[in-house]
C-alpha cells in the first residue's frame, strides 16, 4: 500500500486494485477510532454508487469498489472532499449504537490471571475489578475472529503488555486485558492476553439475522456476578446482557 497523504492527518492509501484505506492515525487513541466509526457511518448514509462494502479497524475506514465502476483517482477525490467537510476527530458518534450492560464473573478459576494483572497494572485485585465494573468502554472494532469484540479504552494503568507466552486455551466467552484495552472472546483460543473474567455471551450467533452481537460503537459497562449466577445465564444468548438504544 502507497501513502497518497502526508503523516499529519488523515492518509488515503490503495489497497489492492479494489479497495481503499482512510487511516486516522498509527496507533490507537480515542479520537482516531472515533474518526474512523464517524466517517464510516458517513459513507454508508452517501451510498456511493460503486462502493460495495466499508468496514472499520481501531484506527481506520476501509472501503471495496468496483474499479470498473469507480476508478481509483475518483474514489480519492471523493474522500479528499469528505475527509475536508469537518474534523472527522471529533465528530459525533454514528446514531443506532447501543449500551450493553453484561454480568462477568471476575478472578476465581474463571478469571485465572487476575491477580496477575492486576499485579502489573500496580493495583489491587479489588481496585482491578473497580477499574473493570466502573469504566464505560466502547467497541472499537470486531476482530481477529467473528463477532469478537476490542473494547476500550481503560484507564493508563492498563497499559501493560501482553504475555510473551500464550496461555493455551481461553474459553468462548472470556474477557481477557493488555494494552489499555479488553476482550471478548468469541471463540475458545489460544491467547497472550491475560484472562481475567467470564461472561456467558455467545458472540458470533451464525443462525441469528444479526449473527454478531455487538457492533463497532457500541458501549459496554461489566457488572460483577459470582458463579452460580453465570450457570445459570448459560442458556440465555445474550448471557444474562441487557441492551438499551444510546442517543
Amino acid at each position: 500500500m502507497d501513502d497518497t497523504n502526508t503523516d499529519t492527518g488523515p492518509r488515503i492509501r490503495t489497497a489492492g486494485v479494489d479497495g481503499m484505506l482512510v487511516s486516522f492515525g498509527d496507533s490507537l487513541s480515542e479520537p482516531a477510532n472515533r474518526a474512523a466509526l464517524a466517517f464510516r457511518s458517513e459513507i454508508e448514509q452517501r451510498g456511493w454508487d460503486g462502493v460495495e462494502e466499508s468496514t472499520t479497524s481501531l484506527v481506520s475506514t476501509y472501503l471495496r469498489f468496483d474499479p470498473l465502476h469507480l476508478g481509483h483517482a475518483e474514489l480519492k477525490q471523493k474522500l479528499d472532499t469528505l475527509l475536508a467537510e469537518r474534523d472527522w476527530y471529533d465528530a459525533p458518534l454514528p446514531a443506532g449504537r447501543s449500551l450493553w450492560r453484561i454480568p462477568a464473573v471476575f478472578c476465581t478459576d474463571l478469571g485465572p490471571q487476575l491477580e496477575q494483572a492486576a499485579e502489573a497494572a500496580g493495583l489491587t485485585p479489588e481496585q482491578a475489578i473497580k477499574d473493570f465494573t466502573q469504566s464505560r468502554v466502547r467497541v472499537q472494532t470486531i476482530g481477529f475472529a467473528p463477532g469478537q469484540p476490542y473494547l476500550g479504552e481503560l484507564p493508563e494503568a492498563w497499559d501493560i503488555p501482553r504475555q510473551s507466552t500464550l496461555t493455551s486455551r481461553i474459553p468462548e466467552g472470556a474477557l481477557a486485558v493488555a494494552i489499555r484495552q479488553m476482550v471478548l472472546f468469541s471463540v475458545a483460543t489460544p491467547t497472550g492476553w491475560q484472562h481475567i473474567g467470564q461472561t456467558a455471551m455467545r458472540l458470533f450467533q451464525p443462525e441469528a439475522d444479526e449473527p454478531f452481537l455487538l457492533r463497532p460503537g457500541d458501549e459496554v459497562e461489566f457488572t460483577q456476578i459470582d458463579a452460580e449466577t453465570l450457570s445459570n445465564m448459560r442458556n440465555d444468548p445474550h448471557g444474562g446482557a441487557e441492551r438499551s438504544d444510546l442517543p
